[in-house]
């Protein structure tokens, strides 16, 4: 059987399904990174509650936007396609995309974990072994919400907020903010998510990418920082 293809025919079933899957405790170690936010409070572009907000909704316009939401919708059409070549098209794009050693090793640390993971739980992750590419969390997602049934919709925002959580989290430790702090950080932000899909689904190929110089140096430079909590 096809089990990229096994839906469940309960929606709510598929619900705590997606649950699970952007979860804080599934063991892929997304904990254990701030992608660049680690030097961005180092330095002090990031002091605050308010300058976290701006810098995240800066990464969330130019790289979850541009780059990472609409290869995800294009990895969920490959998959139901079972279109190897347009997989690993997009996972070698995504890889490539990634600007320094660090955001290149976590999209690959990332990537293995939940394959490792998706195997343990019997999701057939087949699709995903033949590529040239490196492995990327991605993909593996895009897999696990078609064996589970989960809507391309709900997979987006489930996404967004798996993201959000996880470095408002690392963000509330690093700043440091207090945890009341992090809620407001949590609903102020959400609240550009509707626009931030609409504007990953405006997106032909060619304008696929992500534009986020500030993040790269950051996590450039977070690579010799002297003290680290985070591995990006």
């Amino acid at each position: 059987m096809d089990q990229t293809k096994t839906h469940l025919p309960n929606s709510s079933i598929a619900n705590y399904r997606l649950f699970q899957l952007i979860s804080p405790a599934l063991p892929i170690g997304s904990f254990t990174y701030s992608q660049g936010l680690e030097y961005a409070v180092e330095a002090e572009w990031v002091k605050d509650r308010v300058s976290m907000e701006q810098w995240l909704h800066y990464m969330a316009l130019h790289s979850l936007a541009t780059l990472e939401l609409p290869i995800l919708d294009r990895f969920y059409q490959a998959v139901e396609d079972r279109d190897l070549n347009t997989i690993d098209q997009w996972a070698s794009f995504l890889y490539t995309s990634r600007e320094t050693s660090e955001l290149r090793a976590e999209e690959v640390q990332r990537g293995t974990a939940l394959n490792t993971l998706l195997k343990r739980l019997d999701i057939d992750i087949s699709l995903g072994q033949p590529l040239t590419a490196k492995p990327n969390q991605l993909l593996g997602f895009v897999i696990a919400a078609h064996h589970w049934g989960i809507p391309l919709t709900d997979l987006k925002e489930g996404y967004l907020w798996s993201w959000l959580e996880n470095i408002v989290t690392a963000g509330v430790k690093l700043v440091p903010l207090g945890q009341t702090d992090g809620q407001l950080a949590l609903l102020n932000l959400t609240g550009y998510f509707p626009d931030i899909i609409k504007k990953s689904e405006q997106l032909e190929d060619w304008m696929i990418g992500s534009f986020t110089p500030s993040l790269a140096l950051a996590s450039s430079l977070h690579e010799t920082q002297y003290t680290r909590l985070f591995r990006s």
